[in-house]
C-alpha cells in the first residue's frame, strides 16, 4: 500500500530532473522544422515520456544494485533507498511498471523505436552491472545512450538522419560523458570517500586531454553538419551558440568545479539556458525563412 509519505519518495527516486537529458529525442524534429503537422509534435513527446520512463526505471534498477556502495557516497547516501526511506521491492516494481508501460506502448507506434529502447535498457543494464568499471567502455557507454535518445527522436518522427547528425549527437555525448567522471574523481579527491573504482584507472590530465580532443571535434562536426544538413547553409549561423554552449560548459568544469550533473547544469546555469534557448528559436527562424 502506497502512502501519502511515500509517493515524493518515489518521485524522487525517478530522477525526474534527470529527464532533460531525454530532451534530445526532439533533435531531429528542430531540423525538420517548419512541421507540415502535428502528429510529429505529438509522436516526439511520446518519444520523450517513452525514454524518461525507461530511464527510470534503469535509475531505480542501478540505485537498488549499488545501496551499500551509495550510503558511504557523500551526495548519494541521500537518495531514497541507500537512505533507508524507500522500500527497495516497491522501487523496484515501479521500475518494472514502467519499462513495461513504455516499451509495451511504443510498439504501437514503431517497432524499430522499441527496438531502440530495448538497445538503451540493455545497455544501460550491461554498464550498471559490468561495464562501468571498465576504463573508456564506460564513458563511450554513457555517450551511447544519448546518441540513442537522438536515433530515437529521428525515427519515432519517421525522418532521416545524416551521419553528421549522428557524429555531431556522439561527440556531444562524450563531451557531457568526460566532464562528469572528470567531476566525480574531483570530488573523491576532495573527500578521500569510497569511489568508482573505474576511476582508479583515470587521471585528471588524461581526462582533460579527452575534453580538449572532443571538444574540438564536436566544434568542426557541428560546422560541418550545418553545410550538409540539407536544409540551408544558413545553419552556419548558429555555429557561434555551440561554441559558446561548449566553453561556458568547460568553465563550469575546470573553473567551478561542476559538471557531474549535466541535467543539473542544464537548469540552473543561467548562460547556458539562454543560450540554448537562442539556439533553438535561431535554428527554427532559420528554417522557416529559408526553407
Amino acid at each position: 500500500m502506497i502512502d501519502r509519505h511515500t509517493i515524493p519518495l518515489l518521485w524522487k527516486q525517478l530522477r525526474p530532473k534527470q529527464w532533460t537529458k531525454n530532451l534530445l529525442v526532439f533533435a531531429a524534429l528542430l531540423f525538420s522544422f517548419p512541421l507540415p503537422e502535428f502528429e510529429a509534435v505529438w509522436l516526439a513527446f511520446f518519444g520523450f515520456v517513452a525514454f524518461s520512463f525507461t530511464a527510470s526505471s534503469i535509475y531505480i534498477l542501478n540505485d537498488y544494485k549499488d545501496i551499500e556502495a551509495d550510503r558511504h557516497h557523500p551526495l548519494k547516501k541521500m537518495r531514497p533507498m541507500a537512505s533507508g526511506a524507500l522500500n527497495p521491492t516497491l522501487a523496484l516494481t515501479v521500475g518494472v511498471i514502467l519499462f513495461v508501460i513504455s516499451v509495451g506502448s511504443a510498439y504501437f507506434f514503431s517497432p524499430l523505436f522499441t527496438l531502440i529502447l530495448v538497445i538503451y535498457f540493455m545497455l544501460n543494464v550491461l554498464y550498471s552491472f559490468t561495464l562501468k568499471h571498465v576504463v573508456i567502455i564506460d564513458i563511450m557507454l554513457i555517450a551511447s545512450g544519448f546518441v540513442l535518445r537522438a536515433i530515437g527522436g529521428a525515427v519515432i518522427i519517421h525522418v532521416p538522419f545524416t551521419p553528421w547528425f549522428l557524429l555531431c549527437a556522439m561527440l556531444l555525448s562524450l563531451f557531457l560523458a568526460i566532464g562528469k567522471r572528470r567531476h566525480e574523481m574531483v570530488l573523491a579527491m576532495e573527500s578521500g570517500s569510497e569511489h568508482r573504482k573505474v576511476l582508479d584507472d583515470y587521471s585528471l590530465p588524461f581526462l582533460d586531454q579527452l575534453i580538449g580532443i572532443v571538444t574540438s571535434a564536436t566544434i568542426v562536426s557541428y560546422a560541418v553538419f550545418t553545410f550538409t544538413a540539407g536544409a540551408t547553409t544558413h545553419l552556419m549561423w548558429t555555429i557561434p551558440f555551440v561554441i559558446y554552449g561548449l566553453f561556458r560548459y568547460l568553465y563550469l568544469v575546470h573553473v567551478k568545479q561542476k559538471g557531474g550533473a549535466p541535467e543539473k547544469v542544464l537548469l540552473e546555469d543561467r548562460h547556458i539556458l539562454v543560450t540554448v534557448g537562442l539556439y533553438v528559436i535561431s535554428v527554427m527562424t532559420i528554417l522557416t525563412l529559408f526553407d
